[in-house]
């Protein structure tokens, strides 16, 4: 642990001053659990105490059990962007298998803030953001315990390792990419360098953390593929041959490639306003999305306005009719139950029966959600306090990556300058 926070933590202190607290170093963890406790599922809460424990019976188990070496987790990295709220398709997409898996993995979740700004944004909404993103990764049953947590400006090296890797990645490479070139149409003349070169930052989130996985999406793929050549173009290029060797004293690889941890199951969730797009938080009309801390009332008339077809009945998989397939997968997802067992039971209603069962089923799947964002809320020093420590876990994993990426590319550190001018004038 390093023995204060950072720059990065203090300019996050006053981004956010009502999340602010006193920072001390070296105390191990958070300052309370009490609160954290309150905010994640009661199963959760139980698993505190079962880790605790089981952590007792281990230290009881004599020099053989001790003597075990245990086993390594593979390390993930993901994020969500902090535009707009949180909704239902990142939640079910990406949040809910975060929380699923992560007993499993060494975790590092994080808020992208820096490639929310690639489009244009405002200021006051990006901060504001920021915090409730955070504080729903929470309420989603993200365990601090488990994994890091934290914003992704807070470590410079960030921008840093991208700006290197800019220097080693083809032009070409970012001019294919499908999603920039969907953006950029929509976004015409006003299209930005950082839209261009988002995918290279988002090789950086991957690589400083030398991460075994990555969740992604079938339209994640090739970004995650590119990664991928990044890595393997800048290992080529700078960390081969005696020459790497005598720069670095080792020529092992700077960056490990990381391999796809697709989701289990499960179907995208579509556009309430079009089955044929996915639910998206840059969609225009809000019509088109169920989001995280949408109220009962909101929610019931989302679903109410949703778009649908003429025809009687509902039916799954019929390409002709995208929305009722859509409406039968958000379904599926409320109850945890398969769209199968459901259609016995709703494939001969209307639109206006089906509805209203849709809605309340969303509403129960999503209140206690609500409630322990609204408890999170409640307790700034706590959320700051988890941002803070993740932060510096964080940091102290990208720092060490930055620093090899430098060394091999022949970058001299303040620390080492005065022997590598002495080695020179020899």
């Amino acid at each position: 642990r390093v023995s204060s926070p950072p720059p990065s933590m203090r300019s996050f202190a006053q981004m956010a001053s009502t999340l602010r607290r006193s920072y001390t170093p070296n105390t191990g963890g958070l300052s309370s659990r009490r609160s954290l406790k309150a905010w994640l599922p009661e199963s959760r809460s139980r698993g505190f105490r079962s880790v605790a424990a089981a952590a007792n019976t281990e230290g009881s188990a004599g020099p053989t059990a001790s003597s075990a070496k245990p086993e390594r987790k593979k390390r993930v990295i993901s994020g969500v962007q902090p535009t707009g709220v949180v909704h239902l398709g990142n939640y079910l997409g990406a949040i809910k298998q975060w929380v699923d898996n992560q007993d499993e993995m060494e975790n590092f979740f994080f808020i992208v803030d820096l490639h929310a700004i690639t489009v244009p944004h405002t200021p006051k909404e990006l901060k504001k953001s920021v915090i409730q993103t955070a504080a729903l990764y929470l309420a989603c049953g993200i365990d601090p315990e488990k994994s890091k947590i934290f914003v992704q400006s807070h470590v410079p090296a960030h921008a840093e390792l991208t700006w290197l890797l800019n220097c080693a990645t083809p032009l070409n490479w970012l001019e294919r990419m499908i999603q920039f070139k969907e953006k950029a149409r929509k976004q015409g003349e006003n299209v930005s360098v950082g839209l261009l070169d988002y995918p290279v930052l988002m090789a950086s989130d991957i690589l400083l953390y030398q991460v075994d996985l990555v969740p992604v999406g079938e339209d994640q793929r090739q970004h995650l593929e590119l990664t991928r050549d990044i890595a393997r173009r800048f290992n080529d290029q700078f960390c081969k041959g005696n020459q790497a060797k005598k720069l670095r004293g080792t020529s092992r690889p700077v960056f490990k490639e990381p391999e796809a941890l697709l989701a289990k199951g499960g179907a995208r969730i579509m556009s309430l306003q079009d089955g044929t797009n996915k639910m998206s938080k840059s969609a225009p009309s809000d019509l088109s999305r169920i989001n995280l801390l949408d109220t009962p009332d909101e929610i019931r008339d989302k679903i109410k306005r949703c778009k649908t077809d003429a025809i009687k009945g509902l039916e799954y998989g019929n390409p002709d009719r995208p929305e009722a397939t859509n409406l039968l997968n958000i379904y599926s997802s409320a109850t945890s139950r398969p769209v199968e067992d459901l259609l016995s039971e709703v494939e001969g209603k209307s639109w206006g029966e089906f509805k209203p069962i849709l809605a309340d089923a969303l509403v129960e799947q999503l209140k206690p959600i609500r409630e322990r964002y609204h408890e999170v809320m409640k307790d700034p020093e706590q959320l700051a306090s988890v941002l803070e420590d993740g932060a510096t876990a964080a940091n102290e994993i990208a720092s060490q990556t930055v620093k090899w990426t430098k060394d091999a590319m022949g970058f001299t550190s303040l620390a080492e300058m005065r022997k590598s001018i002495e080695k020179v004038a020899a």
